[in-house]
């Protein structure tokens, strides 16, 4: 009989993978808090949390056991016409967490779908008020938001979009801010701000551009110009929301808070695919009409699906609890202890830019190949494996995002997995 592995690599076509090089996959059987599990018994930290949407261990048992009390309920219904009360209910207790004064929430499926909800919404706001000349959409350089069409347009043409860059709408590019370019930053806006109609932006760290981070106070600068112009602000959180950069929601760092919010990943603590778009009242207002044209048309099959509403509510509730908190605490100073260890070693000519915000910590190994496509980083995969430890290196970046159930002694293992990394590739 074949094996899990043989019969994966018959039928399965697997993301981001170049199957005719690709390491042979983790056959994974089972997972419990931090660890996944493979066929034969070997335990692995899942220091990446599962492409980022792990927050309170796998296969948690209250978000399980909610799961399967709404299945019993109701597993599914349409919601073009039908509501339900998971649907409801998340949306009573998310609205009043997001950052700014968010009045209606939009279901979807994942952190793409979130991303090419708010966008839809702002070009349609615009032709509801008819106002045409806003014609253009800013974004940030190194950006990522997702793989769907829309998602990739508004990103970094890289080697994630090579293949479609004919295919794809123009979009204005513009640098993060920092103290050298903030000048050049408003003035730009200042250019495009009559003819732009939305900015979409990951709020303080961009995450699969390279765990890219940037201060606060000026992004506040950037927003507040944008804001002078009326130009829609959209917040990606996909990546970043749910605890991640140590406060709630990366954009509680900001003054200025976006019109539009986008959340996935860790909305539903890892243990299904959902989504969500949130926006002020002022954005939907103007979908409002005797119209049926200015009716907002985009939809899914799964929208506000009740187990994953269901699943969601679960994890908000672990969130809330104190010990979330102390946890995220206390993996965001060891994550600052670490790169300040790093800073301070001065043998390790090797790494780059030691950075940490809250649960993510990350740097760069100076190997002379910094791309995506690093032939290191299988190298890099397969010795953290073969001290159990999952992570999954952008090129040559490392970056950890582990669950936050971790333990000191478990995290210490990472770092040391981490250390041994930059004593192999790091000089």
């Amino acid at each position: 009989m074949d094996s899990l592995l043989q019969k994966d690599e018959n039928l399965l076509w697997h993301p981001y993978t170049q199957h005719k090089k690709a390491l042979p996959c983790l056959a994974i059987t089972k997972a419990e808090g931090v660890y996944l599990i493979d066929e034969n018994g070997n335990k692995y930290i899942d220091a990446i949390s599962s492409w980022w949407t792990n927050l309170h261990g796998h296969a948690h048992a209250y978000i399980a056991e909610k799961i399967y009390e709404q299945a019993l309920r109701l597993e599914h219904v349409i919601f073009a016409g039908c509501t339900h009360p998971p649907a409801v209910q998340l949306a009573e207790k998310l609205l009043p967490l997001l950052p700014g004064n968010m009045g209606k929430l939009f279901y979807s499926d994942n952190g793409s779908t979130a991303v090419e909800v708010g966008i839809k919404m702002a070009i349609q706001y615009w032709r509801n008020k008819n106002e045409n000349k806003r014609n253009k959409i800013l974004a940030f350089r190194h950006s990522y938001h997702g793989d769907t069409f829309g998602a990739m347009s508004i990103s970094e043409r890289s080697v994630f979009t090579l293949a479609f860059d004919n295919y794809l709408f123009d979009v204005v590019f513009i640098d993060t801010p920092c103290q050298k370019n903030i000048h050049t930053l408003i003035a730009e806006i200042k250019k495009q701000g009559p003819e732009t109609l939305c900015f979409i932006y990951e709020p303080l760290v961009q995450g699969a551009g390279g765990m890219r981070m940037y201060d606060a106070m000026l992004m506040d600068e950037v927003l507040s110009e944008i804001k002078n112009h009326g130009i829609i602000c959209i917040a990606d959180e996909v990546m970043t929301g749910f605890g991640r950069t140590g406060k709630l929601f990366a954009s509680h760092y900001l003054q200025k808070a976006p019109d539009i919010i986008c959340i996935s990943k860790g909305l539903t603590g890892g243990a299904l695919p959902m989504a969500a778009t949130a926006c002020n009242n002022k954005i939907y207002e103007a979908f409002l009409s005797d119209d049926k044209e200015k009716t907002f048309f985009h939809g899914h099959s799964y929208t506000a699906n009740p187990l994953g509403c269901a699943a969601a509510l679960a994890s908000l509730d672990l969130l809330e609890k104190e010990a979330c908190k102390k946890n995220i605490e206390l993996i965001s100073l060891q994550n600052r202890q670490f790169v300040n260890e790093l800073l301070a070693n001065k043998n390790l000519t090797g790494v780059k830019n030691p950075r940490s915000s809250g649960t993510i910590m990350a740097f760069e190994l100076q190997s002379g190949d910094n791309i995506y496509l690093s032939n290191i980083r299988d190298e890099m995969i397969s010795r953290s494996l073969n001290e159990g430890v999952l992570i999954r290196p952008l090129g040559n970046t490392i970056y950890i995002m582990p669950p936050y159930c971790i333990t000191k002694e478990e995290l210490g293992k990472v770092y040391l997995v981490l250390k041994k990394i930059i004593d192999r590739f790091g000089s």
